[in-house]
């Protein structure tokens, strides 16, 4: 790898807006007829660039954190864009989210002049890449599954030259499922649960190290939850349209959404992560608390965001589609982001040009003083991965 040079840059806050044809507002407060998206342009002063590194995670937050910052100062230019759900994911549709960072590119070629864009997923920001990069090169998702949401094929959509998935995993609702308390019976009252299930339940016959027939069965109970809320989704939205109030929406709680086995068991999906605690915190506290996973729902957006078996934002189905080099970086403390989950995202990608990197004591955010230099590993390896596909000079 090359020396690092370390550069100045300037941050550089604007707003991308275009027309909102939403037949609702989408988010609380602003100007309706416009959807505006709020960006960061890190350019690294007197060194000039072809390419510009793209950021967006569905629900935003990230324009901040250690690798955004440390890329810049690497040299590489680095858009930061929130989608329109920025901190808030309660109505999300992952198409919409798709038409953002689809217009966010359109303004980074045509606008900022970058001829070359090569997409930076992380975390959460990996499976929204690889499903846009899906429907940039051809697009075929016409609505999200509750039938509203933007047309895809109609957007067109511009594909990137390269994507990088950093500390990524496969999917919201993948993720989401593998996380959910299997041990709750009624989604009305969360108290019923299966005291077998029950992770956090110190009478749990079951204890780690998990039996494989344990975890078989907490997985399939955790998708058997899953596509019960999916049903109860359905059935509302069909009475609604019923009832001739096809444009209404419904709120709902989901409890428990923070009961993964691998929280509590580290030889399950082993990494170097701590046991007991999880990228929130203590997991059996976030398992209810405000800031879980799918928390605060409406009915399209469970079935856009988090139904296993009908969101469309699955970098697994849509990672054979890919047609441009490929980066793929698992962080080895990571507590949100398991090995499982890099190794799948490299399988899936298509493209013969990709490559995998994993590096030793790397937790998700490169957070701490410790993390100085598994940070500036990282860097080193996109710079290195960006060079040789003429990303970077």
């Amino acid at each position: 790898m090359t020396t690092a040079v370390k550069y100045e840059y300037d941050r550089i806050p604007y707003l991308v807006a275009y027309q909102n044809n939403s037949g609702v507002r989408d988010v609380y407060g602003g100007v309706a007829e416009l959807v505006i998206l709020e960006s960061h342009l890190l350019r690294p002063k007197d060194k000039p660039s072809d390419t510009v590194l793209v950021f967006m995670h569905p629900i935003g937050g990230g324009a901040y954190l250690p690798m955004m910052n440390a890329l810049a100062r690497a040299g590489h230019h680095v858009i930061y864009c929130n989608s329109r759900f920025r901190g808030t994911d309660s109505a999300l549709l992952m198409e919409k989210v798709v038409e953002d960072l689809g217009e966010c590119i359109k303004d980074a070629k045509n606008r900022l002049g970058y001829p070359k864009v090569v997409l930076a997923g992380w975390s959460g920001g990996g499976s929204l890449s690889v499903f846009y990069q899906q429907q940039a090169q051809h697009p075929t998702v016409t609505a999200s599954p509750s039938g509203d949401g933007p047309d895809l094929t109609k957007l067109g959509l511009i594909p990137a030259d390269g994507i990088m998935l950093l500390a990524a995993h496969i999917s919201r609702h993948g993720t989401m499922t593998e996380w959910l308390d299997a041990s709750i019976l009624d989604e009305s009252d969360p108290s019923k649960r299966d005291p077998e299930l029950d992770l956090y339940n110190p009478d749990n016959p079951n204890q780690p190290p998990y039996s494989t027939e344990f975890l078989e069965r907490y997985r399939a109970a955790q998708i058997a939850r899953n596509r019960r809320i999916t049903k109860w989704v359905k059935e509302k939205l069909a009475e609604l349209k019923a009832q001739g109030r096809p444009e209404d929406e419904f709120a709902f709680v989901v409890h428990g959404t923070m009961a993964d086995p691998r929280w509590l068991d580290p030889t399950v999906d082993p990494n170097e992560r701590t046991p007991g605690q999880c990228y929130l915190g203590d997991p059996q506290v976030v398992n209810n608390s405000p800031v879980g996973l799918a928390r605060f729902c409406t009915l399209r957006s469970w079935l856009s965001q988090w139904s296993y078996d009908d969101a469309n934002g699955d970098a697994v189905s849509a990672g054979p589609d890919i047609a441009v080099p490929a980066l793929v970086i698992g962080n080895l403390a990571d507590d949100a982001c398991t090995p499982s989950h890099t190794r799948r995202l490299y399988e899936a990608i298509g493209h013969p040009d990709k490559e995998m990197h994993e590096i030793p004591g790397a937790n998700h955010y490169y957070s701490g003083p410790d993390q100085r230099g598994t940070l500036r590993e990282a860097v080193g390896i996109c710079t290195d991965w960006l060079q040789r596909h003429g990303f970077a000079t």
